[in-house]
């Protein structure tokens, strides 16, 4: 299993780089979306290269955290309530999903209480899909300056969940959109913040997202094969109510 694991991470690896190298002068960085698989086979990873995993559950953090390699770094990807901030401000290396100003501001208090400063990704609902969370494009800069503003978090940069579109020539706009939305928010130099992240693509179009820009791909399935059913624990009732985990990854 170890075997195999690596073998897809080194293909992935392969598809990035010819993908992004030509245009983008780097290949994105694999974020891996360990979402319902158990920690030992997330730690066959180890010694594949991979240090950051990306997970979409409160719970499901806590529940796994204390079985997981150190070494590795968990992004928190999902939508986040702000009354589950306090369990996971200094659980996790990074808040992708931040797409409201009071889950920043209880970001920022929660960070000020343990002596941190978080880094922090925006969201951007670049679909303006009802069902997601994410600001919009035409907010995304000024929110980007209010949020900086709060000394217990770092903007990083942005992060989007796609539409769920088959047709490539349909989906590659919002890709080369969210690139383009991502230079903007560089380019204004906004203090307090340090613009690097671009965090798109998952499974099913991470190929897209390398060729269209993206400094970090999302990829869960394609690494750990397809999730038949949750992890043992998920299959309770979720004592921690109201993280969204719905997203195919």
């Amino acid at each position: 299993m170890e075997q195999e694991i690596h073998t897809r991470v080194d293909a992935i690896r392969r598809e990035l780089e010819s993908a992004a190298l030509e245009r983008w002068g780097r290949a994105p960085e694999i974020i891996a979306v360990s979402k319902t698989v158990e920690a030992p086979k997330v730690n066959l990873l180890k010694g594949s290269g991979i240090l950051r995993l990306g997970e979409n559950r409160v719970q499901e953090i806590m529940e796994k955290l204390p079985y997981l390699n150190s070494s590795f770094q968990i992004d928190l990807i999902g939508r986040l309530q702000n009354n589950k901030v306090k369990y996971i401000i200094d659980k996790v290396g990074m808040i992708q999903s931040l797409d409201r100003m009071s889950l920043a501001q209880e970001i920022d208090r929660r960070a000020q209480q343990h002596g941190l400063r978080m880094p922090v990704l925006v969201q951007v609902n670049i679909g303006a899909e009802p069902q997601k969370g994410g600001v919009t494009v035409e907010e995304t800069i000024s929110f980007a300056r209010m949020a900086a503003g709060l000394p217990g978090l770092e903007i990083r940069g942005l992060m989007a969940v796609m539409p769920d579109l088959d047709d490539d020539a349909l989906l590659r706009p919002y890709f080369t959109k969210m690139r383009s939305l991502f230079d903007r928010l560089r380019e204004e130099n906004i203090a307090g913040t340090r613009i690097e992240e671009l965090s798109m693509g998952m499974s099913g179009d991470y190929l897209l997202a390398a060729q269209e820009g993206a400094t970090h791909v999302r990829i869960g399935s394609a690494i750990f094969g397809s999730r038949t059913a949750a992890a043992p624990k998920q299959q309770h009732e979720d004592t921690l109510k109201g993280d969204i985990d719905t997203w195919v990854f």
